[in-house]
C-alpha cells in the first residue's frame, strides 16, 4: 500500500465513540437476552438440552440418536403454567423428570464445540443450585459476550477498506439493523461463536485484500479460519473464500508461487485445527453433515396433482428468508417486523451493493472476493432447500440467519457502494447522518414489535399488563429490563452523535494542511 493508501491513524475521539457502539450493541445484545423468554428462540430447546448433556457429562452420539431430557422439557411445561416463583432448579428438574423423552435432539449433526464452552459455564456458575430459566440464562449471556465485539470488527473492516472513519462508525452502527441477529445472537446457540469468528475471519481477509501482506495475518487468518469450522457446518463456505482471499492478495506484488504457498499455508493450518470434526463424519457416516433429523423426516412425494415448481419455491424461499433475516422471532418465526418492510430493506440493499459494489476501481478485487462468501453461502442454502422440496415436498431450510456468518462481508460491501453512490463532501455526510439514525431505529422498532408480542398480547405500546406478565415469569425484575434499554438507547444516541461529529471532523480535515491531517 502506498502512504496515500493507508488508512488514517485513529484519532482519540474515534476510539472513544467505536468503544460506546461497542458497549452499546453489548447492552442491546442483553436486553434481548431478557426480553425473549427462554425456549422462544429457534432451536433453543435442542441448543439448551445438547448443552445440558454434555455438562452431565453424556456422549455426543451419533446424528439422530440423541433425545431431549425430559427435565428439559418439564422446564417449558412450567414456564407455560406456573409462575416464576415456583420454577424449579436443574438439580429438582433432574430429580423429578429423569431420563430422555422421545423427542429428537438433532444437534449432534454439529461438531460439540459450542455446546462444550456452554457446558463449563454451566459447571462454573453451579447449574444445578440455580432456577432453571436463571442457568439457561447464563448461556445466553455467554453467547452475548461472543456477538458483543461484533460492531468493532465490523468498524475495523470497513475502515480498512473504505479508509473512513465516518463510513466505519456507519458500519458498525449496522449490525443494529437487524433485529434477527439481536435476536439471534443473545439466545442459546452455536450460532454466537460463528458469529465472531466469521467477523474476525472477514476482517483478516480485508487486511490481506488491502495489502497486509505479512506472514503472521495470514496465519492469523488461518487460525480464524480453522476456530471457525471447528465450531459449526455454517462456517465450511469460509473455507474457499479464505483460499480465493489467499490466492488473489498481493497480485502484483509477490510471485504466483508465493501467493500458492501461503494459500497452502492458510489452509493446512486451518485445516489441522478444525478439519476433523468433518473428517470424521466422512469416516464414519459417509458425508461431511449428516442430517439429525434423517430418521423421522422420510422422503414423501407431492399430493396427487400437484408437482414441484419454481415459482412457488422461489416464492416461499424469497419470503422466509428476507423476514428471517431482518425480524422474525419466536420458536417457529412467527412474529414479524412486516413482510414488506423486510422485502422493500432487501431490495434497496441489493440494488445499492449491485448496482455500485463492483464498479471499475481500486476497490474491485476487493469488493469480488469478498462477495465470495454470501454467495457460497447462498448457493449451499438453496441447494439444501431445493433438495428438501424435491424429496420431501416442501421447501425446507430457507433461514435467513444462515447468512449471518457473512454479515461483515455485506457490511463492507454496502459501505463501498454508498460510498460510490453518494458524492463526497456535504451530501456523503448527510447520508451519513441518516443512515446512522435510521440503522438503530430498525432495530429498535424490532424489539419494540417482539416486546409486544411476547409480553403484551400484540398490543403496543406496553400496558400494565405486559409488565405484570414480565414480572410473573420473566428473568429478573422489569426494572432491571428497563434500566439496561435506557442505557441502551442512550448509547444509540451517543453513538448517532458521534457519526454526526464524525462529518464535521472529516469536512474540516479536509481543508486542513497535510500535517494537521496526520496529527490527527
Amino acid at each position: 500500500m502506498t502512504d496515500s493508501d493507508v488508512p488514517p491513524a485513529v484519532a482519540r475521539w474515534e476510539r472513544v465513540a467505536i468503544a460506546v457502539v461497542t458497549a452499546t450493541f453489548g447492552l442491546w445484545l442483553v436486553a434481548w437476552a431478557l426480553l425473549v423468554p427462554v425456549f422462544q428462540a429457534p432451536d433453543e430447546t435442542a441448543h439448551i438440552d445438547a448443552t445440558v448433556h454434555i455438562a452431565l457429562g453424556d456422549p455426543w452420539v451419533a446424528p439422530g440418536d440423541l433425545r431431549v431430557d425430559r427435565a428439559v422439557n418439564a422446564a417449558a411445561v412450567q414456564q407455560a403454567t406456573l409462575p416464576s416463583d415456583q420454577w424449579s432448579s436443574v438439580t429438582e428438574l433432574l430429580r423429578d423428570y429423569p431420563g430422555p423423552s422421545t423427542t429428537v435432539n438433532q444437534m449432534t449433526q454439529h461438531p460439540p464445540t459450542a455446546y462444550a464452552v456452554g457446558a463449563a459455564v454451566l459447571r462454573v456458575v453451579h447449574y444445578g443450585d440455580l432456577r432453571w430459566d436463571h442457568a439457561f440464562l447464563a448461556l445466553r449471556l455467554t453467547d452475548v459476550a461472543f456477538v458483543t465485539a461484533l460492531p468493532l470488527v465490523a468498524w475495523a473492516a470497513v475502515r480498512r477498506v473504505t479508509r473512513s472513519p465516518g463510513a466505519a462508525l456507519v458500519g458498525a452502527l449496522a449490525v443494529f439493523a437487524s433485529p434477527e441477529l439481536a435476536s439471534i445472537g443473545s439466545s442459546v446457540s452455536n450460532d454466537a461463536p460463528v458469529l465472531l469468528l466469521a467477523g474476525v475471519t472477514v476482517l483478516l481477509a480485508t487486511r490481506l485484500l488491502t495489502g497486509d501482506l505479512r506472514w503472521r495475518t495470514a496465519i492469523g487468518l488461518a487460525v480464524a479460519l480453522g476456530a471457525l469450522v471447528w465450531i459449526k457446518g455454517t462456517g465450511l463456505p469460509a473455507v474457499p473464500f479464505v483460499a480465493v482471499v489467499a490466492l488473489s492478495s498481493g497480485a502484483g506484488v509477490l510471485r504466483w508461487g508465493a501467493r500458492v504457498l501461503r494459500t497452502v499455508v492458510v489452509l493446512a493450518v486451518a485445516g489441522a485445527i478444525g478439519a476433523w470434526w468433518w473428517l470424521h463424519n466422512l469416516l464414519a457416516y459417509g458425508q461431511v453433515q449428516p442430517n439429525g433429523y434423517a430418521a423421522i423426516r422420510p422422503p414423501k412425494d407431492f399430493p396427487p396433482g400437484e408437482h414441484p415448481t419454481v415459482g412457488h419455491f422461489l416464492d416461499v424461499s424469497w419470503g422466509t428468508i428476507t423476514r428471517t433475516f431482518w425480524g422474525s422471532f419466536g420458536r417457529g418465526a412467527q412474529v414479524t417486523i412486516g413482510d414488506l418492510f423486510s422485502a422493500v430493506v432487501t431490495i434497496v440493499v441489493l440494488a445499492v451493493v449491485v448496482g455500485w459494489a463492483y464498479r471499475r476501481g481500486p476497490q474491485l478485487r476487493t469488493a469480488v472476493c469478498l462477495s465470495v462468501f454470501p454467495l457460497l453461502l447462498i448457493l449451499v442454502q438453496n441447494q439444501t432447500s431445493i433438495r428438501a422440496y424435491l424429496t420431501k415436498a416442501e421447501v425446507a431450510g430457507t433461514q435467513g440467519r444462515y447468512y449471518f456468518p457473512a454479515i461483515v462481508c455485506l457490511i463492507v460491501l454496502s459501505a463501498i457502494a454508498w460510498r460510490r453512490l453518494v458524492p463526497a463532501g456535504r451530501p456523503r455526510a448527510v447520508a451519513a447522518s441518516v443512515l446512522a439514525v435510521l440503522l438503530p431505529a430498525v432495530g429498535v422498532y424490532g424489539f419494540a414489535v417482539a416486546a409486544s408480542w411476547f409480553w403484551n398480547a400484540a398490543g403496543f405500546p406496553v400496558t400494565g399488563r405486559g409488565l405484570l406478565r414480565y414480572s410473573e415469569v420473566g428473568p429478573v425484575p422489569p426494572a432491571v429490563l428497563a434500566v439496561v434499554v435506557l442505557l441502551a438507547g442512550a448509547g444509540m444516541v451517543v453513538s448517532v452523535v458521534q457519526v454526526l461529529r464524525s462529518g464535521s471532523v472529516h469536512r474540516a480535515l479536509a481543508d486542513a494542511p497535510t500535517g494537521a491531517r496526520r496529527s490527527a
